[in-house]
């Protein structure tokens, strides 16, 4: 079965040879179809999403397993988490083809390696209240689908995200998240609309996982790490928001309780 992110983009057959605004404008109205696609798996981002929170929640841990693009996009996600939301370290975690070194080299035989994610997963003690996400955007990547296989042997739930329909990671997983993004612009470019895609549907479903682990209030993070200047800037306006009290006062109790956004929030409410 021929992979739809592997067919020519037959609007795009004549790009080595147009101009910069031509070419500008065809990647631009080609991106601009990914959030329609990912607005058609919507249901199963939704699945997803809570089977994710429910994990974390639970104390379980999420794993993302992916190789090249969809590893470093993965990488991406689990960096922000502790900043953003203040996950403790290790709840969320990735296992990439060719380990960190693959993230700025690239080791691409290190996909076809089926047994190694297993082989990391074991190491990381996997467990039935954790939850393995695959990400591949071919849906044939022998590494990610390893991993999913181990992981269902050891009891815990499986989700993949794909950009191509009946792949064989879909059968390996108890979600399938199909984003059907379709030719790239550069054929077979994965990096391109796919992984603009595993960007969107990571960045919901971890979003989604800190809300509903109480690290957000309203809109705001408050279970940011207030690390640098801008953040505790950011942090002091959240805790005056949520309290209705002055920007020093928010400040002055940031500071006594090492910058928790909660914990100010709730020494200010005591008063």
């Amino acid at each position: 079965m021929k992979l739809e992110t592997e067919l020519p983009n037959e609007k795009t057959s004549s790009i080595g040879s147009m101009p910069v605004k031509r070419v500008m404008a065809l990647m631009n109205r080609e991106d601009a179809l990914v959030a329609g696609a990912v607005r058609k798996a919507l249901p199963e981002i939704c699945m997803a999403a809570d089977a994710v929170s429910s994990a974390v929640v639970d104390g379980g841990r999420v794993f993302y397993v992916g190789a090249g693009t969809s590893g470093r996009i993965a990488y991406q996600d689990v960096a922000e988490l502790l900043p953003t939301f203040g996950f403790v370290p290790g709840t969320f975690n990735v296992i990439m083809a060719g380990g960190v070194r693959a993230l700025t080299e690239a080791a691409e035989g290190a996909e076809d390696d089926s047994s190694a994610a297993s082989m990391s997963l074991k190491k990381h003690k996997l467990t039935a209240r954790d939850i393995v996400f695959g990400i591949t955007a071919s849906g044939r990547t022998p590494f990610v689908i390893g991993g999913l296989k181990f992981a269902r042997h050891v009891g815990c739930r499986t989700v993949s995200l794909t950009s191509n329909a009946e792949s064989a990671v879909t059968k390996h997983s108890d979600i399938s998240i199909v984003v059907k993004t379709g030719p790239e612009v550069i054929t077979g470019s994965t990096r391109l609309k796919a992984g603009t895609a595993q960007k969107l549907v990571l960045n919901m479903v971890s979003t989604y996982a800190g809300i509903r682990s109480g690290r957000v209030a309203g809109n705001s993070m408050i279970g940011m790490h207030a690390t640098n200047f801008k953040l505790r800037k950011r942090a002091v306006a959240i805790v005056s928001e949520r309290t209705g009290c002055t920007a020093g006062r928010a400040e002055a109790a940031l500071r006594s309780e090492d910058y928790s956004i909660e914990r100010a929030i709730a020494r200010l409410s005591r008063k």
